[in-house]
């Protein structure tokens, strides 16, 4: 009889990556900006070792089931598969296709955007949990994830925010 993981025991086995922060918009307009293949690109700068996203491309309207391909500085592409869809509170998707050294690492990434209203705008959370390929290649994973994918996640939070004030700005003057 197969016994479920325990949640310390799933979170050990699977390294994660949170990042929150306050936007100072709605709840709507930080799903929208965070699900634009557009406006997002500019915004996710990275950070070391994670390079920043170029570009995203729909293969689909965006929909629980679509694609997503995601061009990055350093020349790798990788697809996104929207697994949940529901605005203006959640947005999540796998994330494939990792190029060496990371793809021997990693087998797969879930992504998991949360937005909550408050009284002064929104709430954003966004987690990466990683499938390690190994064991051995956790501690690795973790230590990447808190060096690298961290800082990326909160400076992109920290240009969501900034997006948010320049839009309410320009619609406010014109």
């Amino acid at each position: 009889m197969d016994a479920a993981p325990r949640p310390h025991e799933t979170a050990a086995m699977h390294p994660t990556c949170t990042a929150r922060a306050d936007l100072p918009c709605s709840a709507e307009a930080a799903f929208d900006l965070a699900a634009d293949a557009a406006r997002f690109p500019p915004l996710f700068r990275g950070y070391g070792l994670i390079p920043a996203i170029r570009s995203i491309t729909l293969l689909s309207p965006l929909a629980v089931g679509c694609d997503r391909r995601v061009a990055n500085s350093d020349g790798s592409v990788l697809t996104e598969h929207v697994t949940a869809l529901d605005r203006p509170g959640l947005h999540a998707y796998t994330l494939s296709g990792f190029r060496p050294p990371f793809s021997w690492l990693v087998r797969l990434g879930e992504v998991r955007w949360t937005f909550s209203a408050h009284a002064q705008g929104c709430t954003v959370e966004w987690r990466y949990t990683f499938t390690p390929r190994a064991a051995l290649s956790r501690p690795l994973v973790a230590l990447l994830l808190r060096c690298c994918m961290q800082p990326a996640m909160q400076r992109c939070l920290a240009a969501m925010a900034q997006a948010c004030i320049s839009r309410q700005a320009a619609t406010a003057a014109g």
